[in-house]
This record gives C-alpha cells, sequence and structure tokens, in this order.
C-alpha cells in the first residue's frame, strides 16, 4: 500500500470512474485500476462496486477513502507548512472559488497582499459552485475556498465574512424600477432570471421563496449573478442577486438595483480543511481579504435606491 495507491483510490471514489481519474493523471485505465486492486489484495475486501455507469464506494471502501483523505490533506498541509518554513516569504497560496468572485471580492486585497509579499505564488483554481469548491479542497492541496456560506459539510470548516443584501434587478424602466424597495410578495408569479440550481445561492433564494410562501416562475437561467444582471438590463427578465461588494450601478443608467428587505441576507465567507493548519501565508491572505470585502460591502449602496449593507458575521 502506497501513498500513490491511496491518493488514486480516492481519486476514483470522488470522481466514481476509473476512466475519469485516467484522464485526469494522463495514465491508462489499466494502471488505475492497479492502485485499486493492490488495496484491496492488501485489505482483503472488495473496495469497488462495478455500476452501469462507474463505480461506487463499497462500505469498506467508504471507510477507507474517509481514512485516507483526512491523512492526505494532513500530509499535504504539513508539506506545504514544511515548504513555508524553508522558503520563508516565498512560499504560495492556493485558493479555489467561483469564476467571477476574484473581482468582486479579492481585487484590492490581492494587490495589497502582492505588496507585501511580492515573492510569494498565488494559484486560482475556477469551480462553478461551492459544493464543487468543496470538493476540490478536499480533494487536493489546496488552502482556501471562498463559498456562499451553507450547511455543514464533513471535513470542511466554514467562516463567514460579510452578508449580501439581496435586490431585485430590473431595466430603469420597468414598473418596479421607481419603487425605494420591493417585498417578495411583489415577485408571485413574476418570471424570474434563475441562479444556477446547484448553487448554494440559489438553493438559499429557492429556501426563502418556499417559506415566505412565493411562487415564481423562470425561463431563463444563468451560470452567474454577473450575467444575470446583464440578462435584467436587456430588458429579458427580473434578476434576484445579491449585492455584490464594490458594485456601482449609476442612477441614471438602464439598470435598477431595488433592495428586497423581507430575504435573509446571503453569508459568503471562507472555507478550510482546519484553521489552524493554515500556513502563516494563507492565513494572512484570508485575513487581508476579508477585511477588504468587508470595507467594500459597508461601502456598496446603489446609487439612488436605499438598502441594506453587508456586515461582518
Amino acid at each position: 500500500m502506497t501513498l500513490d495507491d491511496l491518493r488514486v483510490f480516492v481519486a476514483v471514489c470522488r470522481a466514481g470512474s476509473l476512466s475519469a481519474v485516467a484522464r485526469e493523471l494522463a495514465c491508462t485505465q489499466s494502471a488505475v485500476s492497479q492502485h485499486v486492486k493492490r488495496l484491496e489484495r492488501e485489505a482483503g475486501v472488495s473496495l469497488l462496486e462495478r455500476q452501469p455507469r462507474g463505480v461506487v464506494p463499497t462500505h469498506a471502501g467508504r471507510v477507507l477513502c474517509d481514512a485516507a483523505s483526512d491523512s492526505i490533506a494532513g500530509l499535504d498541509l504539513a508539506l506545504r507548512r514544511l515548504g513555508d518554513l524553508v522558503n520563508g516569504d516565498s512560499g504560495s497560496v492556493r485558493v479555489t472559488t467561483g469564476g467571477t468572485t476574484v473581482r468582486h471580492f479579492m481585487s484590492e486585497a490581492i494587490v495589497t497582499f502582492r505588496q507585501r509579499y511580492p515573492k510569494v505564488s498565488l494559484e486560482f483554481q475556477t469551480e462553478t459552485s461551492s459544493r464543487n469548491c468543496f470538493d476540490a479542497l478536499i480533494a487536493g492541496n489546496l488552502d482556501l475556498a471562498w463559498v456562499t456560506i451553507g450547511s455543514p459539510v464533513r471535513g470542511i470548516e466554514q467562516r463567514p465574512v460579510v452578508l449580501l443584501p439581496w435586490v431585485l434587478a430590473v431595466r430603469a424602466d420597468d414598473p418596479l424600477a421607481g419603487r425605494p424597495c420591493v417585498s417578495t410578495a411583489d415577485l408571485t408569479d413574476v418570471s424570474l432570471i434563475r441562479l444556477p440550481q446547484n448553487s448554494t445561492s440559489g438553493a438559499r433564494l429557492d429556501a426563502a421563496f418556499a417559506e415566505l410562501g412565493v411562487r415564481t416562475s423562470s425561463d431563463t437561467s444563468v451560470a452567474d449573478w454577473d450575467t444575470a444582471l446583464l440578462l435584467a438590463e436587456l430588458g429579458l427578465g427580473h434578476a434576484v442577486v445579491p449585492v455584490l461588494p464594490g458594485w456601482q450601478i449609476p442612477g441614471d443608467g438602464p439598470l435598477r438595483l431595488v433592495p428586497i428587505p423581507d430575504l435573509p441576507l446571503l453569508p459568503v465567507g471562507w472555507a478550510v480543511r482546519r484553521w489552524d493548519a493554515l500556513t502563516p501565508l494563507a492565513r494572512v491572505f484570508a485575513d487581508t481579504v476579508a477585511r477588504s470585502s468587508m470595507e467594500k460591502a459597508a461601502n456598496t449602496q446603489p446609487e439612488g435606491h436605499a438598502g441594506r449593507d453587508g456586515a461582518d458575521q
């Protein structure tokens, strides 16, 4: 049983496919299978169950996968910390997050961090949802994930940073555009541009609508908040989106952001495997982003409209 055997086995359990892992590792499916078979011989039990579409771990496989994931993550963190001790201020910080997050939450913080640590390597891995960020954080040697805070995830610690208020994005000529705010009751039977179904923010919004008894429909969906804004500006529908730090929407432009005060604020922030195991550089980067995001959220106000600022959590 080798560390490579365990790494490959964990990757197979997460991907549910031998061939997918083979493509990722640029090797043959037979080579991936040999890693698994070696573990099965030493364990004396079957670890994977073949199904029509891929593989799933057996009960014994889940036990080994959970233990191996924790051990590999701890070892990777230890190796990273040793590297930082050797390299001093020339180590690396590795972050996973959504495609537009860096612009909205991290741009100023990255400049500040880079000025302080010019030799540090900053690496960003883009994912399409908070769930995928969690998976990447657990599976890889990443330090941090910027996510929409959601339900507890095994092996992950989540720390909220800012609370984002929700607004209705509409064209300036829309009947709702001139209101100081709208209620969720005003959205009943309104066709909305939908947030991604697999996103935590979309799930939180749907849950809030259900709790408040709001029925909405949709014939358009988007992959991110920026696209929802663009479609609303083009008059292709209404979008309920969180107010992101740094958004400046001119009061005389084609788009209006109307506050929806009865929707619960959306928490966003950091996720890590273990806060006490973060490298010093990763901790400084996380703190720098948090301070910058809170300052930007406090100063973000749709021009010409009342609203609630994001707040430290």
